[in-house]
């Protein structure tokens, strides 16, 4: 069975990128717009790994990162921040298994972000399943 990652952010250019990028590795892809729509997704499918942005309308990545690490079956699921450069990493990003910045090449960043957590990855998939 494949891993699922559950990939959330209100630019449909970044949820598309990320998407395609996650699909070539063999994962099965939920999508959100925001931390509301990303919270109703893992109520139906508990993904193996997510990817947030941190700046979103309705709910921001940080109050979906903490709403995530605040529930048992979803504490332990890796998380990766995408941000904004500009915007510098604050403690919702160190909450985070890794931050990826938009401002530089996302996908290579995404390799190694995937390459860091593979480990998170297994254990995830394991207990989830």
């Amino acid at each position: 069975m494949s891993k699922v990652a559950l990939v959330v952010d209100d630019s449909m250019l970044v949820r598309y990128t990320v998407c395609r990028f996650l699909e070539e590795r063999g994962f099965t892809v939920e999508t959100a717009a925001n931390g509301n729509e990303a919270l109703q997704v893992v109520a139906q499918v508990l993904p193996d790994l997510i990817v947030t942005d941190m700046a979103m309308p309705l709910m921001s990545g940080s109050e979906l990162i903490t709403a995530l690490k605040s529930k048992p079956e979803t504490s332990d699921v890796p998380i990766i921040v995408i941000t904004g450069r500009a915007s510098g990493f604050s403690e919702a990003d160190r909450r985070a298994d890794f931050a990826v910045s938009k401002d530089i090449d996302v996908e290579k960043q995404l390799e190694k972000a995937l390459s860091t957590i593979s480990g998170k990855l297994v254990r995830a998939h394991g207990a989830g399943k």
